[in-house]
């Protein structure tokens, strides 16, 4: 679920995979794994990929778990399978 929420947020953000990748200091093969929910990845990869697309950590209620998946992936079906880099520049230096 994790993974599914990242991708999304990111597709939302319009940025690229390449550019999250660069942002969290990884390559993009990792992020793939990072977004298709790869167990191996290591946990604290998982959480800056999620605090830079501004994905929450952590749910108030468990059960509403099983409806949030099933809108992230009812979301993710509408979005394109790509997403081009935006013309200008992100501006993270805050």
């Amino acid at each position: 679920m994790m993974g599914g929420l990242i991708r999304l947020a990111r597709k939302q953000r319009k940025m690229s995979e390449a550019d999250l990748a660069a942002r969290a200091g990884i390559a993009r093969s990792t992020l793939q794994l990072i977004e298709k929910g790869h167990p191996k990845v290591e946990i604290g990869l998982v959480f800056e990929a999620a605090t830079l697309v501004g994905v929450p950590l952590f749910v108030d209620e468990p059960s509403r778990l099983a409806p949030e998946i099933s809108r992230v992936n009812d979301k993710l079906a509408l979005l394109p399978q790509s997403v081009r880099r935006p013309r200008s520049e992100v501006k993270d230096d805050f």
